[in-house]
């Protein structure tokens, strides 16, 4: 436990510091551009995980339950390295290839060149996805957390120079002059450069791949495990983030492309939420596999399932009590505040996701990972389903309640079947109240208390003391100096 807080604690801080970089800049983008003129960073960055995904196509999770069992490294390594290599060799060549038709099909016949950068953007972070996993399986968390902290400095230093710096130099700084008609693609070129650099970083890593090492029978065994991880990978993007598409496809022109843009720039503040899951992902991942077959290791999967629902309810709490400033401080932008009422429920969506990934546990650990792969595409169906159906009437919020619902499903499915064929015996009777209660309190805190701020936030300190409390949380000389026991 000691050494999973460690690296969750090493690994949460990078993942913090290289979120925290895209996300302060957004205020600046959106206040800088309306929701319209926004859209297209939304539009292709929702399409970029769903290509993401197929470029590792799951030999990151593979990987780590290979590594159990196989003694080679080298054979390891360049087996799930160059099988993420062809794959985006292939995609590299044919999208920039047939960029111009491609555009046209997706709506967006005057961005062929955003659709090359971050064509090549992708690739290159494809290339890296395998390096990284090799440093995590190392335990080098510290070379791990400065590449991607000096990913995120270039990128925010490169977005604040194009969209602040620049414009304010008519007659350029460096040969470069602004063009406010290239206006967001500054945003995928500033992209482009810290992919590229980072790629040159890990260089040494990448040189560990030699493709004599490569191995037929290992990667057969490897892609018959990962192929339905890259399919509960893909539906778990387009619950996510393919409601982007559905609003610029079933939506006049216009109106599309502003329900885009306004839903992608408030949608990013559930970045709050979304931190703690994925900082707790990276380090409970690898840990949740070398831990499987030690005696004890149901009752640490129900104590950490208990202290991930508790911090994730008080992040949701805080963040309901404050939404009123914190949203609106962070757009910066009035064109968008339409759309921060949706906020309250894609937060608990966010809940439900990462409850479901960690009740996901069960079919990794007894390889019967393509169950991952039905319980995503029920949580697609009702994805689809609710999107095509009333997107044309409630716009994105439409989009939001299909969000929610879909997590929902799955993890309630997934708990279900867990439990008779892993069973895990989860306290879902107090976990259940403790996200009823905040769902309730979060709701209607939002609705009742947003211009009592005070009130709302001494509300939330005394639950937070509570739930703390009772999940242990709290130093037992802290509680001794306030009193209590």
């Amino acid at each position: 436990m000691k050494k999973l807080l460690g690296q969750t604690a090493l690994y949460g801080l990078t993942t913090v510091i290289i979120r925290l970089f895209p996300f302060v800049i957004n205020p600046i983008i959106t206040a800088t551009f309306g929701p319209t003129a926004y859209s297209p960073f939304a539009d292709f960055y929702s399409v970029a995980g769903v290509i993401a995904v197929l470029l590792t196509h799951g030999m990151e999770t593979t990987f780590f339950r290979f590594a159990l069992d196989e003694k080679d490294d080298r054979k390891l390594i360049s087996t799930a390295f160059f099988s993420v290599f062809a794959v985006t060799l292939v995609y590299l060549f044919f999208t920039l290839l047939y960029r111009q038709p491609l555009a046209v099909a997706f709506k967006t016949p005057d961005q062929v060149d955003l659709l090359a950068i971050l064509t090549v953007t992708l690739a290159l972070d494809a290339f890296c996805a395998m390096p990284f996993v090799m440093l995590r399986k190392n335990e080098r968390p510290l070379k791990y957390a400065g590449i991607r902290i000096a990913n995120g400095i270039i990128n925010f230093l490169l977005v604040v120079f194009f969209i602040i710096i620049l414009p304010r130099y008519p007659e350029g700084i460096f040969g470069l002059k602004y063009n406010p008609k290239f206006g967001i693609g500054y945003v995928f070129v500033a992209n482009l450069v810290a992919s590229s650099v980072t790629f040159f970083m890990l260089s040494q890593e990448l040189l560990l791949a030699r493709i004599k090492h490569f191995s037929w029978e290992l990667w057969k065994k490897m892609i018959q495990y990962s192929w339905p991880i890259t399919i509960a990978g893909l539906a778990g993007i387009i619950n996510e983030t393919f409601d982007r598409q559905f609003l610029k496809f079933l939506l006049p022109d216009e109106i599309g492309r502003h329900e885009l843009g306004v839903y992608g720039g408030v949608a990013k503040v559930v970045t709050f939420v979304i931190l703690f899951r994925q900082a707790y992902s990276l380090g409970i991942e690898p840990f949740f596999f070398s831990n499987s077959k030690n005696a004890n290791a149901q009752q640490m999967y129900v104590r950490l399932m208990d202290i991930f629902i508790a911090i994730n309810c008080l992040i949701v709490v805080f963040l309901s009590v404050n939404l009123n400033w914190i949203a609106k401080g962070y757009i910066n932008n009035p064109e968008y505040y339409d759309g921060i009422p949706i906020l309250p429920i894609l937060f608990f969506a966010s809940l439900f996701l990462g409850i479901y990934l960690n009740l996901s546990i069960w079919y990794k650990l007894t390889d019967k990972t393509m169950i991952g792969a039905y319980i995503s595409a029920v949580g697609v169906f009702i994805t689809i389903i609710i999107n095509f159906y009333f997107i044309p009437k409630y716009g994105y919020w439409a989009s939001t309640w299909a969000t929610i619902a879909s997590y929902f499903a799955m993890m309630v499915i997934s708990y279900i079947w867990g439990h008779y064929k892993y069973p895990i015996p989860y306290n879902v009777y107090k976990n259940s109240i403790t996200i009823l209660i905040t769902m309730l309190f979060s709701l209607a805190s939002y609705q009742y208390l947003r211009e009592n701020i005070w009130l709302g936030n001494l509300i939330f300190l005394f639950l937070a003391t509570i739930l703390l409390k009772s999940e242990k949380l709290i130093p037992q000389k802290i509680l001794n100096k306030l009193g209590l026991k």
